[in-house]
Formats: structure tokens, C-alpha cells, sequence
């Protein structure tokens, strides 16, 4: 599966389906983020799921076409339009997805064109990628948002298609590599917010090493609409957003390792 899904690969142009400005929970500052098209994984909660596909696609009656082909130089033209924003907040640019390591040749070729103008980058990313394809492309990047989601292996498998041992390999490497590396955990009822699951993470995180903490996002129900769209089964359908108090004993229980947590990005 990893063979067929990260072989196709272009220097030159990639698959983008939305590229937003004034970003401010993708890391740092004020940030222009990226989105790349195509994820090997199919998460329950999925809050992007115009991005697994790899290929473009219509949604919506009025045919609207989601994923556009875009160069290298097509998409520093609008990164470098925001370029005083980066430079007055500490910003950049944040590539994320779907999954941009699908598009590894692509990213390392963005990630070069970000680093010859200076503008910082970070990479928002599930962390399922070969390991050398995940190695050569944290080299070019400046951060990492890291999403962990289940310890378990088979309930990963369950509710993300994909078993989680490729991802714990690419954690380790990536806070060995002295990488700034923030967790983002996404807590969703009944399927990764159970106490069990919050202490494994923590205690996983801990192990591996220094890193600068922990993002928890909440699920909320905003992409219900982009299911129907897409002709796509919203399989979270009437769950409910977990309350304040559920989320901040979540924190708090994180907190308690010794991490920095916020809510939100």
C-alpha cells in the first residue's frame, strides 16, 4: 500500500485543493497554510475530507472542482504576498493536508523555495510515510505538527484504515532529530478520549523525548456538509462536540507528565 500511495511524485507540481491566508492555529504567528490533496489515512472524524483523495474532484451541485495542479512558483506567488505578516509575528507557512508527504518530491521542493526566501515552515502531518520519505523532508522543514491519535494498534486501524507502528517509528526519529515538535491530539468521543488512550499517549510522548506540547482539538461537526457534497458517508453522524469540563480534565491529565497544553492550535 505505502509502495503505490508515495511512488508517484513531481518536483514541479503537486495537487492543492485550498491555500489559506492569515492562519493563526497552524503554529506560529500569523501563517499562510497550505493544503495539500490526497491522505493515506480515512479518519472516522476526518475534518478535511475534500483532502483524502489524491486526485481532483466535483462537490456540489454547481460541479465545483476540489483540487487544483499547482507549480512551485504558482504557490510561493501567493506565499510571498504575505511575506510582512511572517516577518511582523514570527509566522510562516504551514503545509498540511490531507497528508503533504504524499507529495514528498513536491514539498521538499516547496520547503527549498521557502528556505532561499527565508520564510519559516512548518509541517502539519499524520506522520504515515516510509521512513526515508519522513527523513528527508523533516531535514528541509522548521516544525512539525505531529498528530498521535490511538496507542492501540488495532483500534487505529479501525478508525484511521492504517496501523499506528509506521507513525510511532516517525515520532521517535523526529524529536530525536531536535526538530521543534508540538503533539496534536484530536479527542473524539468515544473513540480516542478515554483515559487509557490520553495516558499512553502522554507516556509515549514522554518517552520519546523534549517537545514543545500539546495541541488538543476538539471534534466539532463543521465539515457535515462537506460529506454530503462529496457524496461521502459522514460516519460521525450525531456525535456531539465534548464538553469544556471533559476537555479541560484531558488537559489537565496531559499537563500532569509535565507538558505544556493548550486547546486549539
Amino acid at each position: 500500500m505505502l509502495e503505490r500511495i508515495f511512488t508517484k511524485v513531481n518536483p514541479d507540481s503537486g495537487t492543492i485543493f485550498r491555500i489559506k491566508k492569515y492562519a493563526i492555529h497552524d503554529g506560529h504567528g500569523i501563517r499562510t497554510t497550505v493544503f495539500f490533496k490526497g491522505c493515506p489515512l480515512n479518519c472516522w472524524w476526518c475534518h478535511n475530507p475534500e483532502g483524502i483523495r489524491a486526485a481532483p474532484e466535483n462537490a456540489g451541485k454547481r460541479s465545483e472542482t476540489v483540487g487544483l495542479e499547482m507549480t512551485v512558483p504558482e504557490v510561493m506567488a501567493t506565499v510571498e504576498k504575505d511575506v510582512i505578516f511572517y516577518d511582523d509575528s514570527g509566522g510562516g507557512v504551514t503545509f498540511s493536508g490531507g497528508e503533504p508527504l504524499t507529495q514528498a518530491d513536491f514539498l521538499c521542493a516547496l520547503l527549498d523555495a521557502c528556505r532561499e526566501r527565508e520564510i519559516h515552515t512548518v509541517l502539519d502531518t499524520s506522520g504515515y510515510a516510509p521512513v526515508e520519505t519522513f527523513r528527508a523532508v523533516i531535514e528541509k522543514v522548521d516544525g512539525i505538527l505531529f498528530d498521535l491519535k490511538i496507542m492501540e494498534s488495532e483500534a487505529h486501524r479501525k478508525y484511521t484504515g492504517v496501523a499506528n507502528d509506521l507513525i510511532l517509528e516517525n515520532f521517535r526519529i523526529v524529536v530525536q532529530s531536535g526538530k521543534r515538535v508540538r503533539v496534536r491530539l484530536p479527542v473524539i468521543p468515544g473513540m480516542t478520549d478515554d483515559v487509557e488512550n490520553i495516558d499512553r499517549i502522554a507516556g509515549f510522548v514522554a518517552a520519546a523525548g523534549q517537545i514543545d506540547g500539546f495541541d488538543l482539538l476538539p471534534f466539532h461537526r463543521t465539515a457535515e456538509s462537506k460529506y454530503s457534497r462529496l457524496g461521502m458517508v459522514n460516519r460521525m453522524e450525531g456525535v456531539v462536540s465534548p464538553s469544556k469540563e471533559h476537555m479541560d480534565t484531558i488537559r489537565e491529565r496531559i499537563a500532569g507528565y509535565g507538558f505544556a497544553v493548550r486547546t486549539g492550535g
